[in-house]
């Protein structure tokens, strides 16, 4: 067993820690650290999934791609690697506490991983003091581990990691290249847009010369005539 996680197991038989928020009244169980006890310390075998001859075991399913250079070898379920649970996660996956080559004796062959529920690994630290840390700093918010992952971590977690986490998260996956998640990218002119609408003037039909127009002209005024019975007539 590693130095570290000997004298954390000298010191306490295990850790849980809880935490809720309250909202609107309500109380809401939220962070959850949890590591388990000497008596909860399982190890995961390669035993059937099934109560069936010849049935799949978890060596079956185990995943054949190769290793990046960057990345450490990643455990195996079969004899090459002694694995065992520190925290089931609440269901979301499990950390693991990884002996490598397959012998427990070895304090430096050991390193943290965590297994999510698709049975992929993903390498989150090198010594168990180091993961003690990670799991301190996380606050033991839901799905924590996940920042770890390709994949992240799910919408509604990230909400809690804006919440309370919004400076300490230092996970580059999250902040530099999801940014887009986080921002909402809104044009001015078009949020701000005026709605009023514009008056456009109305198109007066050309103006018709009088000569020009058609049908009854205006009447003209009767003329008066001259009486015959009165005056005296003009010589022209």
């Amino acid at each position: 067993m590693p130095e570290d996680v000997r004298n954390f197991y000298l010191m306490t038989n295990g850790f849980h820690m809880t935490w809720s928020v309250k909202l609107d009244e309500h109380i809401i169980p939220l962070g959850s650290m949890v590591i388990n006890g000497i008596s909860k310390l399982t190890q995961l075998i390669q035993s059937s999934m099934y109560s069936l001859p010849n049935a799949p075991t978890l060596a079956d399913l185990e995943d054949d791609e190769e290793a990046n250079e960057d990345q450490p070898e990643k455990p195996h379920f079969d004899c090459r690697s002694v694995i065992f649970e520190l925290d089931s996660c609440n269901g979301n996956g499990k950390v693991c506490l990884v002996y490598k080559h397959g012998k427990p004796g070895l304090a430096h062959d050991t390193e943290i991983w965590f297994l999510d529920r698709a049975l992929y690994w993903h390498f989150l630290t090198d010594t168990f003091t180091a993961y003690y840390r990670l799991l301190i700093t996380h606050l033991g918010l839901p799905q924590w581990q996940y920042a770890f992952t390709s994949y992240g971590i799910s919408p509604q977690a990230k909400q809690w990691f804006s919440m309370y986490k919004p400076i300490t998260y230092n996970n580059t996956s999250l902040l530099t290249e999801e940014t887009d998640s986080f921002v909402n990218k809104l044009d001015p002119s078009k949020v701000f847009k005026s709605k009023n609408k514009i008056l456009i003037p109305k198109k007066k039909g050309p103006v018709q010369p009088a000569s020009g127009q058609k049908g009854p002209g205006p009447l003209a005024p009767p003329s008066a005539k001259p009486s015959s019975g009165s005056g005296n007539s003009v010589r022209k």
